[in-house]
């Protein structure tokens, strides 16, 4: 018989969890503007270029399923 083990209690940041939400301090206030909007181009670029070679992935998996199936009729 396996013991139980106990559950680990998380606790948030104390500077966070002791500040009430209209004064806690987010992470964009933190980087500054200027910072943010690099981050913000820099995920909607990397989020493009994924999407494009999903599209491209799926795009190929077409061709090559309409390659073998050509070949299954010759």
């Amino acid at each position: 018989m396996g013991k139980k083990r106990k559950q680990q209690q998380h606790t948030d940041n104390s500077v966070t969890a002791s500040l009430p939400k209209q004064e806690a301090v987010t992470l964009a206030d933190q980087l500054g503007g200027d910072v943010l909007a690099k981050l913000k181009a820099a995920k909607q670029d990397l989020t493009a270029k994924e999407q494009a070679a999903e599209e491209e992935r799926q795009a190929k998996l077409a061709f090559e399923r309409k390659q073998r199936e050509k070949k299954q009729i010759v």
